[in-house]
């Protein structure tokens, strides 16, 4: 039988290492409780030789900070084949079993990225709405789109994000206005329109695909849709 590695031995770090390796956050493209989960189970900031880890862990720090909320650390067994996600926390002892339901339900209240996550359900369903069915030929229909697109820390250039972001061209995709908007701590978000054709271009799997990796993701750390309309 295969020993599971704990998450914090050299072990533990590599498969979370290796992970990150191709990934912002550990699911999706936006900071979720899966990401703090993991964290707080962390007992040290992951080594300068975990590149990916270390990235990682600094800038979940940093949104923990904004949020106030703490970072009590926990144990964690990390199954070697297994989503690095999937973890088993230890089991509470009997003695402390008489608080087990109101701890968990308090843990439950605790929801540091929940309302970016229903944000994020409201615009699947926004985009689910621009996709159009027709068996007719005919000139496709156009949606105007508004994005937000956030920096890692108050440092990043932003005209070189800005133009990072309109070099990614296809067709159907036009840029349009943008603007910077401060978000807090000396830091600032783009704001950019771009129109799109529907049966073209999907903003979805842009984000994905082009906003969110290398080279973009040197300044990018997340992106937002704001509104989406059909024109």
């Amino acid at each position: 039988m295969t020993a599971k590695p704990e998450l914090n031995s050299d072990a533990g770090l590599k498969k979370l290492d290796d992970y990150l390796l191709t990934r912002s956050y550990l699911t999706g493209y936006k900071a979720s409780k899966d990401d703090r989960t993991i964290f707080v189970c962390l007992s040290d900031p992951p080594s300068s030789q975990y590149v990916n880890s270390s990235r990682w862990y600094n800038h979940i720090a940093a949104l923990l900070r904004t949020s106030g909320i703490s970072d009590e650390r926990s144990d964690v067994i990390v199954e070697g084949s297994s989503s690095i996600t999937e973890v088993a926390v230890s089991t509470p002892n009997a003695a402390d079993s008489k608080d087990g339901d109101s701890n968990e339900e308090e843990e439950d209240d605790v929801d540091l990225f929940g309302e970016e996550m229903e944000e994020e359900k409201k615009t699947d369903e926004e985009r689910a709405v621009s996709v159009k069915a027709s068996t007719k030929k005919k000139e496709s229909g156009k949606s105007s789109v508004l994005i937000d697109i956030k920096p890692w820390d108050d440092e990043t250039d932003m005209k070189k994000l800005e133009e990072a972001v309109r070099s990614i061209q296809m067709e159907g995709l036009f840029w349009g206005a943008s603007k910077l908007v401060p978000v807090g701590y000396g830091i600032k978000k783009l704001q950019i329109m771009c129109t799109i054709v529907d049966d073209l271009v999907s903003v979805d799997t842009m984000i994905e695909e082009q906003l969110t990796v290398e080279p973009i993701n040197e300044y990018v750390q997340s992106c937002d849709i704001v509104a989406f309309n059909k024109i």
